[in-house]
């Protein structure tokens, strides 16, 4: 930190000081349990709300402005009084049903600052801040009073005022998808609007130059910070305006052309938790459960339904063009004999499940302006006979994932919820992966903002009516959700696999991944898809390929978390190949999870522990770097000697040059070993680690 921005802190402070004394700007503080996180909460002379925040006696935050605009009513920014204030501690620790972990630690320091306007309308608005040892979250209570019954919220004027330009990981600030790769500039320089142009998207807008979120930073300090939001419900999601000039952030929530204000509530209620994430290490920021613990309990009751798990599935032999979603085209991929196919490999090799793709009549006409009332929910091709299916699956052991992909008309689908998740009911199938693809019908509204939030919640909510677990695609960013409706299972939200099949930029490139783990993964579990054996995609696609080596291929099981985790590739790529044992064995459930060394962009490994085993399985991940890592296991219980088995980079392997080289080994470890990676360009490895019995 430079001497100008300390003295700036010092003299803030002091400021506080002399000031109060005069009663002209009141002041609250709350710091974290251990005191590391210090967030003051004041009004300014002109009445304006404010905050700053401190880590270790050192500005994170400074003077960063609260308030909102309505179309219907004044402002509700300057000549506010702190009326009130209430502070309290809490701490429990909970339990996920499925997770990357199994217990949680919820503690944190509370401060509630009730503000009021001195004149005119005198209304209330109350901010409530919960600082943790790992960040802190605020959000504002809109509570019910005379002048304030019905609110239309034109926009959050929400400030984040940076101490520094430092450094970004960030997509632009698209209110339709947030299927772009992730760009690594100063803040000064972010540009969304100049990225406009943006290839392989079915959707696309970006209103201002702005990012969406997890937005995550690292300071010239080398302090990892990650915004974001937490339980957004009934509200429009958040971007955040970049003001490169004066280091600055304010939020730019999604809107609509439909209506003039971009939230339309009813007093009482709150917003969104807005979220701040702060680590000295890069790892620290995926090992916080903060954006969960921000999140109401488990809503839901007994969910001993939901079953995390692995699966295949007839979906990439469509973006390989091997097949096709519709019937007319002579090449349909989901019949009744192939479905058969995809059940027997999976029974055969333990996998879980299997989803299937174009079942439904629809597929035909689903691009387009004309995409109302195309398709429907209960009514397979004829070719594909849903009903031996289930019989066939029943029998062999495997469940069934539904697919809902609705191409964005989505008053078509909102009228046949009931139908289509009963039809689930019905044959038992507990599973559905939903899909968004095209710009929204009703015309004018966007994937992100509040009308399409309230339409995800009510899918949420009739899945769970039913017993259903949701995987969806084209969401809305996952904010910790999956606590309180634990059947909110996985979502997608990233530039996914499929982009290396079609996209014609090259597809992700290998610094994608590396990435995501400390970006996108901070919001929730993925559905990316791993496990592509077949890189070069030949002979379907000979000019695309995946940008990694099959080593780091099966690391992302254990790296890029979800409950259900694909085995994405053909059948016939795994059958007989040594390297899909690993595919096999690892978990999809864990007791905890360890982020053994990382750093945005470069690489990063974990370790997970296998719920109601003692097993472990370890990823780790690199960019285009090649590198080598010394893995120490004292993440291992003590006293108990494990079977490592290693899947490596081959030693001439590279992600473009030779990204099929691979090597098997098996060495015995325990919890004072020392382990030797070494990953090559675009590489990884992949371990299991199965204790030894007695």
């Amino acid at each position: 930190m430079n001497s100008k921005r300390i003295f700036k802190t010092l003299c803030f402070g002091l400021a506080i000081v002399i000031i109060n004394s005069c009663n002209t700007i009141q002041q609250s503080q709350i710091t974290s349990p251990t005191g590391n996180i210090k967030v003051n909460v004041f009004t300014l002379p002109n009445g304006q709300a404010a905050y700053t925040v401190l880590y270790k006696n050192v500005l994170v935050l400074d003077t960063s402005l609260l308030g909102f605009e309505f179309t219907d009513a004044p402002e509700l920014k300057k000549g506010l009084t702190i009326a009130k204030t209430k502070t309290q501690k809490f701490s429990e620790t909970w339990e996920m049903p499925w997770g990357e972990q199994r217990f949680v630690e919820n503690t944190y320091n509370e401060l509630t600052v009730l503000f009021e306007e001195q004149k005119g309308l005198k209304r209330q608005l109350k901010a409530e801040f919960r600082v943790y040892d790992d960040g802190f979250g605020f959000r504002f209570h809109f509570p019910k009073q005379k002048n304030m019954e019905k609110v239309f919220i034109a926009e959050e004027r929400t400030n984040f005022n940076l101490t520094g330009n430092h450094t970004c990981w960030w997509i632009p600030g698209d209110w339709d998808i947030y299927e772009h790769l992730i760009n690594k500039t100063s803040f000064a320089d972010i540009d969304a609007l100049g990225k406009r142009k943006h290839l392989n998207l079915a959707q696309t807008y970006i209103p201002v130059n702005a990012v969406n979120t997890p937005l995550t930073m690292k300071t010239q300090d080398g302090l990892y910070l990650s915004f974001h939001e937490a339980a957004l419900i009934d509200y429009s999601g958040i971007t955040l305006e970049v003001d490169a000039e004066n280091l600055q952030m304010r939020s730019n929530l999604v809107g609509s052309e439909r209506n003039p204000y971009k939230v339309e509530r009813q007093t009482p209620f709150n917003t969104p938790w807005r979220t701040v994430q702060i680590a000295e290490k890069a790892g620290d920021l995926v090992e916080s459960r903060l954006i969960l613990n921000l999140n109401e309990p488990n809503k839901l009751g007994d969910v001993s339904w939901i079953k995390p798990t692995k699966y295949v599935g007839i979906w990439w032999e469509m973006h390989l063009e091997k097949s096709s979603w519709d019937m007319a085209s002579g090449r349909h991929g989901a019949t009744t004999e192939n479905t058969k196919h995809y059940i027997d490999f999976a029974a055969a090799n333990g996998i879980g499940a299997v989803l299937v793709e174009g079942w439904n009549t629809g597929w035909e006409n689903w691009v387009g302006s004309n995409r109302e009332g195309i398709f429907d929910f209960v009514t397979p091709y004829p070719d594909y006979d849903l009903e031996e299916i289930v019989r066939y699956s029943n029998e062999k052991g495997v469940r069934m994932i539904m697919h809902h992909e609705t191409s964005s008309a989505v008053t078509t689908y909102d009228q046949q919820l009931d139908t289509a998740y009963a039809l689930m009911n019905h044959y038992g199938i507990d599973m559905v992966k939903t899909g968004y693809v095209g710009t929204i019908i009703p015309k004018g509204e966007y994937h992100h903002g509040q009308w399409m939030v309230n339409h995800y919640m009510r899918v949420l909510q009739m899945a769970a009516k039913n017993k259903v677990a949701v995987n969806s695609h084209e969401p809305i960013m996952a904010t910790g959700l999956r606590r309180t409706y634990p059947n909110d299972v996985s979502r997608e939200g990233l530039r996914g696999q499929e982009f290396n099949a079609w996209a014609s930029d090259g597809g992700n490139p290998p610094h994608h991944l590396p990435t995501v783990a400390f970006t996108r993964m901070l919001a929730g579990p993925i559905d990316f898809t791993p496990g592509i054996f077949n890189i070069k995609l030949n002979p379907y696609k000979p000019n695309n390929q995946v940008n990694t080596t099959i080593a780091h291929q099966l690391a992302l099981y254990v790296v890029i978390y979800s409950p259900l985790q694909m085995a994405a590739d053909l059948p016939e790529y795994y059958e007989g190949h040594p390297a899909f044992q690993f595919i096999r064995d690892v978990g999809v459930d864990w007791e905890q999870t360890r982020v053994i060394n990382g750093e945005i962009g470069e690489y990063i490994t974990i370790a997970r522990q296998e719920r109601e085993t003692l097993n472990w399985f370890l990823g780790s991940i690199t960019n285009e770097t090649a590198r080598e890592l010394v893995i120490k296991t004292d993440f291992l219980k003590p006293g108990i000697t494990y079977m490592a088995t290693i899947y490596a980079d081959g030693i001439d392997a590279h992600w473009d040059k030779n990204p099929t080289s691979y090597k098997i080994t098996s060495i015995e470890v325990n919890s004072e070993s020392d382990l030797f990676l070494k990953l090559a360009s675009g590489g990884g490895a992949a371990i299991s680690l199965i204790a030894k019995e007695d």
